[in-house]
């Protein structure tokens, strides 16, 4: 795929734009929420609104590589390539998602936390979240409990959700 219909496809969710990499524990937090849900790409060089602004190409790439194996837990493989466009350096970073989750995150603070891609946003994930990945690397199905309140507004939800799509 060319890098101008990857550009056009703007950000979701498996795409980010970077337009530089100035915060190691940020592109962590990226590389984690990707390798947690359905694996993606970085283009580094791009800004939000998809104008190519170029990078220098090998500090950018040492700075994801150093992302992923030194703020990420398990350690995070990315795929680099670096592209010429308009006269300026994109970096593209591909992650595939992981096969042990969740992978976390090195915070700036020192604690670490797993991410998740919903649409273009890199999420903090929940606690049901966490319980998910950890019955599934115990080969356990997750059961879940629900008041008679929780039910009720289920119940009430279903009934009223005809031809409605969350989302």
């Amino acid at each position: 795929m060319q890098l101008a219909d990857l550009i056009a496809q703007g950000e979701h969710q498996q795409q980010d734009f970077k337009y530089e990499i100035s915060n190691i524990s940020k592109i962590a937090h990226s590389l984690s929420a990707f390798a947690n849900t359905d694996g993606g790409r970085l283009l580094i060089g791009v800004k939000d609104n998809g104008r190519i602004a170029g990078v220098r190409g090998e500090e950018e790439m040492y700075m994801v590589q150093a992302a992923g194996e030194l703020w990420c837990d398990p350690p995070v493989p990315c795929h680099m390539q670096s592209l010429r466009a308009e006269g300026c350096t994109v970096v593209i970073a591909t992650i595939e998602p992981a096969a042990v989750r969740p992978v976390r995150a090195k915070m700036e603070d020192g604690r670490y936390c797993a991410f998740v891609r919903i649409a273009d946003e890199n999420i903090v994930a929940g606690p049901v979240q966490m319980e998910l990945w950890r019955r599934e690397q115990q080969g356990t199905s997750a059961v879940f409990t629900f008041t008679d309140e929780q039910r009720q507004l289920l119940t009430s939800l279903a009934a009223h959700a005809d031809g409605v799509t969350l989302g």
